[in-house]
């Protein structure tokens, strides 16, 4: 019986070699292969490293932008206070201004009555510039003593109070300046750190943890750095010291070969009372910071419960009785400036070229600061960010 399937064709099929629709769509899924295998995860986003530059430039550019805030600010409302002397000024020359001219209207009244000089008094009244008016012999000769008296009264309380008027109006446009300078810092404050949460919250539990890794790494570099200059000062002062001991031998060997000591005695109390005086101050200050750890930072603030940088350094020193100004652009002329080395405790410690921030030193190479949004008032070594980040020691007035 024979078979009912149809033969397959007879042509020659070489193994191993498949029609070229399937050759194609092997070699495209080769390639494609290929090239997911040479992926890596940092062709579609940033390394860890690269996240953490950009978060810490990201609090530095909030912490310039802060400092421009509390700029603007500042002046806010110092020109809110001119603006409103001023305004209060004018008020009470427009006062005056109306009894002048009560004044001149009662001279009208009486001139209208004896049937006088009517129309001079009137248009003096109505003219928008008096003293071109008065300026006109005739009326000036009709004067008595006493009107040109009222007269001269009118025109000087109109002058000067035009000229507030003209003060209060362009302090008002400079208070409307100010109050934008004060909305675009803001907002550029908020930009930042809402930039630099986003990148944080993207990590995962892995890269957080090697982020905290990185970050503990540095902290025991800064505090390494903060220990060498810890030693450093104190071979400083430990030679200061044997110098004032050698000095006051040869002073005392002096005077008792002269038979007299008064020199010595005079000597010593004026070289500590100075010292004394800073010292009780920057340890005041001192005080207060530490007072103060643990408390949030909260750009703008100046405490009680809060505080950013220049806000808590402003508030340690006038708690000494020291009066700083409000920013750290300003607090940085607000001092002699010294070397690290020659770092003091109370002395003010500012960071980076823009001067963006700033902490109070306590002694071997640590400070008391508020660092960052989301950070607390902490203890800390002053290379906490290298020592490249350093801008200046200042030691306040």
């Amino acid at each position: 019986m024979a078979s009912h399937r149809k033969s397959r064709p007879t042509g020659t099929r070489v193994a191993g070699i498949r029609p070229p629709a399937l050759a194609t769509a092997a070699l495209t899924s080769v390639a494609l292969l290929s090239q997911t295998a040479n992926a890596t995860p940092s062709d579609d986003r940033p390394t860890l490293e690269e996240v953490e530059k950009k978060v810490d430039d990201l609090y530095r550019q909030a912490g310039s932008a802060t400092e421009k805030y509390n700029a603007a600010k500042e002046k806010t409302t110092k020109q809110r206070k001119k603006v409103d002397t001023l305004l209060d000024d004018v008020a009470r020359r427009t006062q005056k201004l109306n009894v002048a001219r009560e004044e001149l209207g009662s001279f009208a009244s009486a001139q209208y009555r004896t049937g006088a000089s009517v129309p001079e008094t009137a248009t003096l009244l109505l003219a928008d510039s008096p003293q071109d008016y008065f300026d006109q012999n005739q009326l000036m000769n009709r004067l008595t003593g006493r009107q040109k008296t009222a007269v001269d009264d009118y025109v000087t309380q109109q002058s000067e109070t035009m000229k507030k008027r003209r003060e209060a109006t362009e302090s008002l446009e400079t208070l409307t300046d100010s109050q934008k300078d004060l909305k675009t810092a803001k907002s550029t404050v908020q930009r930042k750190l809402a930039t630099a949460r986003e990148l944080l919250s993207e990590l995962t539990a892995e890269e957080k943890a090697r982020l905290a890794a990185i970050e503990k790494q540095k902290q025991q570099e800064a505090a390494r750095k903060a220990a060498e200059l810890a030693k450093q000062q104190a071979a400083q002062e430990e030679a200061e010291r044997e110098r004032r001991e050698e000095a006051a031998r040869q002073q005392e060997s002096g005077s008792g070969s002269s038979g007299t000591s008064d020199g010595t005695g005079s000597s010593d109390s004026g070289s500590s009372t100075p010292g004394t005086s800073t010292g009780t101050k920057a340890e005041k200050a001192i005080a207060f910071a530490r007072a103060q750890i643990g408390k949030p930072y909260v750009w703008g603030a100046t405490g009680p419960g809060s505080y950013d940088c220049s806000g808590l350094t402003q508030a340690a020193w006038k708690a000494a009785g020291v009066t700083l100004p409000r920013v750290t652009y300003d607090q940085v002329n607000a001092g002699t400036t010294v070397s690290v080395s020659q770092a003091q405790p109370g002395d003010l410690v500012f960071f980076y070229d823009d001067i963006s921030h700033v902490g109070l030193y306590i002694g071997d190479g640590m400070m008391i600061h508020a660092p960052k949004p989301g950070a607390y008032v902490r203890e800390e070594s002053i290379f906490y960010d290298g020592e490249s980040s350093i801008y200046s020691v200042v030691r306040p007035a």
